[in-house]
């Protein structure tokens, strides 16, 4: 994938929208796009199927997105914004949580399969393709059998909180990597830690 010349950029955070999923594995996108918002100063407004922030940030024009549509029609949000604001796909990063890395873990990818997440199959088969960077935030798999969906729908432990805090403010760095450096660079040096 070649960089794009593009300067328009849209970082997606997948989660599901209500008091009730709100600091729950399953949201770890909105956690990370609330921290980078906060990061950058900028601020959510309610948009078209979602709450979407504009901000420019090193000569670059950002479009954060937190999707309305619950994670497994993540797609549509994804494909209206991109379509809107014209932003190519390789400038679109998705943070999602995922059961294969341990607490804490990152991994960068310009492409792939879903990997078993819902909102994240949503996204290839509603852009038509697999190759939607994304950076999966690890949440472990400390579930018994048949209990995956109440894992990622419940609460993290104080001891995972602990774990996460600090690996949040990393995650924002990995994005402003991608943002200023391309994924390329980003997955270099963050996929390490």
């Amino acid at each position: 994938m070649i960089p794009s010349e593009s300067k328009k950029f849209l970082i997606a955070g997948l989660g599901n929208i209500g008091d009730e999923y709100a600091n729950t594995r399953h949201n770890i996108g909105f956690i990370v796009l609330d921290a980078l918002a906060m990061d950058l100063k900028a601020t959510f407004k309610s948009g078209r199927l979602g709450a979407v922030a504009n901000i420019k940030f090193k000569g670059k024009s950002l479009v954060l997105l937190k999707p309305s549509t619950y994670m497994n029609l993540s797609g549509k949000a994804i494909q209206y914004w991109i379509t809107a604001e014209n932003i190519p796909l390789e400038n679109t990063l998705v943070v999602l949580d995922d059961l294969d890395l341990p607490t804490g873990a990152f991994r960068m990818k310009k492409k792939g399969g879903d990997a078993g997440h819902n909102g994240l199959n949503h996204i290839i088969l509603t852009t038509g393709t697999e190759e939607v960077p994304r950076l999966r935030v690890g949440v472990g798999n400390e579930f018994a059998k048949g209990y995956q969906i109440d894992y990622v729908l419940g609460k993290w432990t104080k001891a995972e909180e602990e774990i996460m805090v600090p690996r949040i403010k990393i995650a924002v760095d990995a994005i402003k990597s991608f943002i200023c450096e391309g994924a390329d660079k980003a997955m270099n040096r963050y996929n390490k830690k």
